[in-house]
This record gives C-alpha cells, sequence and structure tokens, in this order.
C-alpha cells in the first residue's frame, strides 16, 4: 500500500515559489529537477506533484506593450505590475485565496500525514503573524503591563538585578504592533525588542 501523501503545487509562477517555501518551512524539502513533474519529499512521507499553467491568463506585462489587447484578465495580489505598466484596475472578475485541499475518503495514514502538514502550516503561519517580546519594567508597572500583553497564556516575568525592575517576555500581534508599543512605553516599560518568531507551536 502506497503511504505516501501526494501534494500538487503550480509548477511555475507566484504560488510555486511560496508554496515551495512554505513547505520548507514545515520541514518538508524536496529535491526538484528541471522539468520534473513529482518530486519526493525528504525525510517525510509525501511527494510533491507540479501542475502545469496551460489555463492562466495572458501576461499582463507584455499584452499592452505589444498592442495585443485594449483590456487584459489577468491575476493580480498587490496590484504594482499593472502600476508599473500604466494600467488600472476596472472589475475585479473574481476574488481568490491559495488554499490547502484535499481528496475524500483518505485512509488512516495519509489522513495522520495531511493532520502533521496542517499542524505544521499553521504554527509557521501563526508564527508570521506574532512577534516575540522582550522589555524591563519598573514593578508598580507589572499589572497595567500584563494588561497590554496577555501573550498566549500570561507574560513570563523574571526579577532584574536592580531591584525594583522585572524583564517581561511575551508574544504581540504583528497588526497591534504598533500601538502596542505605544502603550508600553507609557507605562514605563524601557529597552523594548522585538524579535521575528521562527516557528509558534499552540
Amino acid at each position: 500500500m502506497d503511504l505516501r501523501l501526494k501534494i500538487a503545487v503550480q509548477k511555475a509562477g507566484r504560488l510555486h515559489d511560496g508554496s515551495l517555501s512554505l513547505l520548507g518551512e514545515c520541514g518538508i524539502r524536496i529535491d526538484n529537477g528541471f522539468d520534473q513533474l513529482i518530486a519526493p519529499a525528504r525525510d517525510f512521507p509525501a511527494d510533491v506533484l507540479f501542475l502545469r499553467n496551460s489555463d492562466i491568463p495572458g501576461s499582463v506585462e507584455i499584452a499592452p506593450n505589444i498592442g495585443l489587447a485594449d483590456g487584459i484578465c489577468d491575476l493580480v495580489s498587490s496590484g504594482s505590475t499593472l502600476f508599473k505598466n500604466g494600467l488600472k484596475e476596472a472589475e475585479v472578475i473574481l476574488k481568490s485565496e491559495a488554499c490547502l485541499v484535499k481528496g475524500p475518503g483518505l485512509n488512516n495514514e495519509k489522513q495522520a500525514v495531511a493532520d502533521e502538514i496542517l499542524f505544521r502550516i499553521r504554527s509557521v503561519l501563526a508564527s508570521r503573524n506574532n512577534k516575540y517580546i522582550l522589555l524591563n519594567a519598573p514593578d508598580d508597572k507589572l499589572e497595567d503591563i500584563c494588561n497590554i500583553l496577555p501573550g498566549m497564556k500570561s507574560p513570563t516575568i523574571m526579577p532584574l538585578a536592580m531591584e525594583g525592575w522585572s524583564s517581561l517576555h511575551s508574544v504581540i500581534s504583528e497588526a497591534d504592533f504598533w500601538a502596542v508599543i505605544g502603550q508600553l512605553k507609557k507605562k514605563g516599560a524601557q529597552g523594548i525588542l522585538v524579535i521575528p518568531i521562527e516557528k509558534m507551536v499552540v
């Protein structure tokens, strides 16, 4: 029985690089040779299959510059390519996002592999959306600062050699970063260090 999970990704394009980078951060690495359509993962029971891009519309960079089209249907993420080519968005046909989907009827062994991949992906994505923060604060402000920095459960607090001061370690959301930093400074926090998180297992 084949117990290796098969994962299909785009053969080329923006999803190709992003998908392989994400899998690599999850510890699922492959040796992909030129024009290779399937590649086994190293030290993980999965094979990566590369899908062709024949159903992707023509390039937005080329078509207007050589007079092929007045209107173009293209995949857009940030819109920077449109701007660089003097174009503007006229209508959104469809909003989409990259998703991991699975086929029906996975056996227990393959489902376990799929669950492990999902666990790893969630850990990587959680780390991208959060930062590890360390700071020094006067002891009489600890309660106020803990209310600002709840962390995953609560901040870690360690006394400093200087009497009346402690070091706090916690996690903050990237989206709340600047607002939180401002609140911490107002409450007397000093020596604030913010560090990227490589993995975050919750």
